[in-house]
């Protein structure tokens, strides 16, 4: 008897945690889950200001950035909690390796065989809100020419440059 209530509330439990992803405002990327009685919760009259580095690569080049998609999570994480798009004001600065992730499938392809799997993942995080920058000395330190990078994406002087003026700005700092 003990083995059979034991399996129903492992199935229970089961079909508890069987929920789907959210995509409430970057559509097909950083997929969230509801989390009910969660504390603490966002504050939908605070205008969240956040700025991001993301420095991290693929792990392989035919997927998708795992650091640029949590920049989809965050903006879907904030919209599920009920905050106004108004109200949420994200900035990427991206360096280091992670700067050929943003090259147009011409480039990517010619470097890694494969076409460019964040294109559409950039395209979707501009559509959203957010301003995607791309570091220019690690353009440079990595030979990488800015005319095949996305047109998502902007060239700013420096991943620091970015990060510093928006922190002084009042912009609340995530690193990937």
């Amino acid at each position: 008897m003990k083995l059979v209530f034991g399996f129903i509330f492992s199935i229970a439990g089961a079909m508890v945690y069987a929920q789907e992803r959210q995509f409430p405002v970057v559509p097909n990327f950083g997929g969230v889950f509801p989390i009910e009685k969660a504390a603490p919760v966002p504050d939908p009259d605070l205008k969240y200001n956040i700025v991001m580095e993301v420095s991290m690569a693929s792990e392989k080049p035919d997927e998708l950035n795992f650091a640029i998609n949590n920049v989809a999570r965050l903006l879907n994480l904030h919209a599920l909690a009920g905050i106004p798009k108004a109200n949420v004001h994200v900035v990427v600065a991206i360096h280091g390796e992670a700067a050929y992730c943003l090259m147009n499938n011409e480039a990517y392809q010619k470097k890694y065989k494969t076409k460019n799997p964040n294109l559409p993942l950039l395209k979707v995080l501009k559509d959203a809100g957010a301003e995607l920058y791309v570091c220019g000395q690690s353009l440079y330190a990595r030979n990488i020419d800015r005319q095949t990078l996305s047109p998502d994406v902007a060239v700013a002087l420096s991943m620091i440059t970015t990060v510093t003026t928006y922190q002084l700005k009042g912009y609340a700092f995530l690193k990937y």
